[in-house]
C-alpha cells in the first residue's frame, strides 16, 4: 500500500490524471446577487398617512413625502432594512374609488394610489399633494443616512386619466363597444383601473415601463415590489429582469404574485430575486411544516420567500381571532422561517378588524388617510417585540439563511418547533450558529409538551443524554437543554422560545 501511496506516484496521477467517461456539460451562466436579495427586514407606509390630518371643518390634509421622512428614525430604531413605498403617483377621478372601496368618491376622499394617472402625469410622476422630486430625493436620502433602503411599489396599470391612456389607447384592452375594460381580480373589481395588454405594441409599451424603472433607479430606489405580475406576459418579465440585471445588478425585485404555484416559481425562474408566499395562510402545525420545508429545500434553487404576517390586501381569520397574541405569534414565525420578512403599518396596533365578506381590514387604507398614534401601550408593546425580532436577526448568520432548516418533533399537535444551523466555514462570523425556534400556534391557550431533538442537525455531539446550554433570546434565561426538553408557552406572556446554543 505504501508503494502504491507514494509521494512519486501522487505525482504522476496529479500530471496525468484518469480522463475515462470524462466529458463537458454545457456553458451556463451565472448570476450572484448581493445580500439583501436573501437577507432583509421591510416595513410597509402609505406615505401620505404619515402626517395627515382633519381641521376643525373635518376637511383631510395630506401627509407628504416630507412628514414620512419624519417617521424614518422610529423604523431604522425597530432595525428594518427597507423602507418600502406604496405607490407615489399622481391619482385619477374618474372612477375614483371611496371609503372601503365604494363606488361613489366623496372631494374627501384621496382614492386608491394603485389608481395611477391624472392630467398631473403617470408612472414617472409625483403626486403633488405628497411634494415633488426633491421631495423623494430627500426622503431617499434620510432613509440611506439611517441605513434603510427605499422600496418602491411597481404597479403596471393606469386609471382612465393617465397619459397613456390617450397617447396610446392600443396598450389596453377594449371592449366591442370601443370602451376599455376595467381590471378585475374575482371577486374584486377595479373600476378605477384600467390593465395594460402587451400584445398590440410590445416593444413601444416595454420602453415605457423601462424608462419609467431607470426614472426611479436614477432617483435612488434600489428595490422593486411588483404589483401583480402574474397578470403580465412572461416573457416581459424575462427580458426586462435581464435588461436590468444587466445595467443596475444591485437593483432588486420582489413579485407579488399571489396566484397558482406554478406560475409564482416560474416568475422566480425568469429573474424575480425575491417572492411573496403562502405563509399568511399556513396556520396549523402540519401546515407550517411543511411550507417551511417546501420554501427551504424544494424551490430554494430558484424562489427566495418574503413572510409577511399581514399586508394592506390580506387579514387572515386567525389574526381577527387571536388579537395582539396572535400578531405576536405570526411575527415570531415569520421572522425566524424565512430570512426576508416584512410588516405593514399598524401591524403595531393590532389592526385586526375584516372589512365584511373580505379577507382585508376594514377602513382600508388604499382609499384613505390613516394617520396612527404609536404612543400608545399596546403599540410600545408591538414595536419592542418588532425590534427584539430584528435584532436577534442581525446577531445569528443563522437565520440569515434559507437551506438550513430542520423541523424538530413536538408531543403538542399545537407547537411547532424548527432549528437552523451554519457550521462555521459558511458563517460570516466564522464562529458556528444554531438557533432553535418554539412557538405556540394557538393564540388563546397555554400549550405544555417536550420537544425531541435531533442533536446530529444541530451539529452537537454526545449521547442523547447530554447537556448543552441555550439562551432565550427573547428574554435572556439561560438553560440546559439535551435531546428532549419539557416546555410551557403561554400565549399571554411566552408565546415562543427563540433558542441560541451556546458555544461550549
Amino acid at each position: 500500500l505504501s508503494v502504491g501511496l507514494h509521494s512519486s506516484i501522487r505525482g504522476i496521477f496529479r500530471a496525468h490524471p484518469l480522463r475515462d467517461l470524462l466529458e463537458s456539460s454545457r456553458t451556463y451562466p451565472l448570476r450572484v446577487d448581493r445580500e439583501r436579495a436573501l437577507y432583509g427586514s421591510w416595513y410597509e407606509i402609505f406615505p401620505r398617512s404619515i402626517g395627515a390630518y382633519k381641521d376643525q371643518e373635518g376637511h383631510w390634509h395630506t401627509g407628504t413625502l416630507r412628514t414620512a421622512a419624519a417617521d424614518l428614525p422610529r423604523i431604522a430604531a425597530m432595525g428594518f432594512d427597507v423602507a418600502y413605498l406604496t405607490p407615489v403617483h399622481p391619482i385619477g377621478t374618474t372612477f375614483r374609488k371611496g371609503r372601503n372601496n365604494s363606488l361613489e368618491a366623496t372631494p374627501e376622499d384621496p382614492g386608491s394610489p394603485y389608481g395611477i394617472g391624472s392630467p398631473d402625469g403617470g408612472h414617472d410622476a409625483i403626486h403633488p399633494d405628497l411634494g415633488d422630486f426633491d421631495d423623494f430625493d430627500y426622503f431617499v436620502k434620510k432613509a440611506k443616512g439611517l441605513g434603510l433602503e427605499v422600496a418602491l411599489d411597481l404597479a403596471l396599470q393606469c386609471s382612465p386619466d393617465h397619459p397613456w391612456v390617450k397617447d396610446h389607447p392600443e396598450w389596453f384592452k377594449h371592449r366591442p363597444d370601443g370602451t376599455i375594460a376595467y381590471a378585475e381580480n374575482p371577486p374584486k373589481k377595479y373600476q378605477d383601473i384600467y390593465p395594460l395588454v402587451f400584445d398590440q405594441d410590445y416593444r413601444g409599451l416595454y420602453n415605457a415601463v423601462r424608462d419609467v424603472i431607470q426614472k426611479w433607479i436614477d432617483h435612488g430606489v434600489t428595490i422593486f415590489r411588483v404589483d401583480n405580475p402574474h397578470t403580465k406576459p412572461v416573457q416581459f418579465w424575462q427580458e426586462i429582469l435581464a435588461e436590468f440585471h444587466k445595467k443596475h445588478p444591485e437593483v432588486l425585485f420582489l413579485a407579488e404574485a399571489f396566484t397558482r404555484p406554478a406560475m409564482m416559481r416560474t416568475l422566480a425562474q425568469v429573474g424575480f430575486h425575491q417572492s411573496y408566499t403562502y405563509f399568511t395562510w399556513r396556520n396549523t402545525r402540519k401546515e407550517i411544516e411543511e411550507y417551511f420545508q417546501e420554501v427551504a429545500w424544494e424551490s430554494s434553487p430558484y424562489m427566495r420567500p418574503s413572510f409577511w404576517p399581514t399586508t394592506h390586501d390580506i387579514l387572515t381569520q386567525v389574526m381577527v381571532d387571536g388579537g395582539i397574541h396572535a400578531f405576536k405569534m405570526r411575527a415570531v414565525l415569520a421572522a425566524t422561517g424565512s430570512p426576508n420578512w416584512g410588516i405593514y403599518s399598524g401591524y403595531e396596533l393590532i389592526e385586526n378588524v375584516q372589512r365584511p365578506g373580505f379577507e382585508e381590514q376594514i377602513d382600508n387604507e388604499k382609499y384613505e388617510y390613516k394617520p396612527r398614534d404609536y404612543s400608545g401601550e399596546t403599540a410600545q408593546e408591538m414595536m419592542g417585540l418588532l425590534t427584539t425580532l430584528n435584532g436577534i436577526r442581525r446577531r445569528h448568520p443563522a437565520l440569515q439563511r434559507l437551506r438550513n432548516l430542520k423541523i424538530h418533533e413536538t408531543t403538542h399537535p399545537g407547537v411547532v418547533c424548527f432549528s437552523r444551523h451554519l457550521d462555521a466555514w459558511e458563517s460570516p462570523t466564522g464562529v458556528a450558529d444554531t438557533v432553535i425556534v418554539v412557538v405556540n400556534l394557538d393564540p388563546h391557550d397555554t400549550a405544555i409538551g417536550a420537544i425531541h431533538l435531533d442533536l446530529s442537525a444541530l451539529k452537537i455531539s454526545g449521547s442523547s443524554s447530554s447537556c448543552f446550554k441555550v439562551r432565550d433570546e427573547l428574554d435572556g434565561k439561560v438553560y440546559d437543554w439535551g435531546s428532549a426538553n419539557y416546555f410551557e408557552l403561554n400565549p399571554y406572556d411566552r408565546p415562543a422560545h427563540i433558542m441560541s446554543v451556546e458555544a461550549s
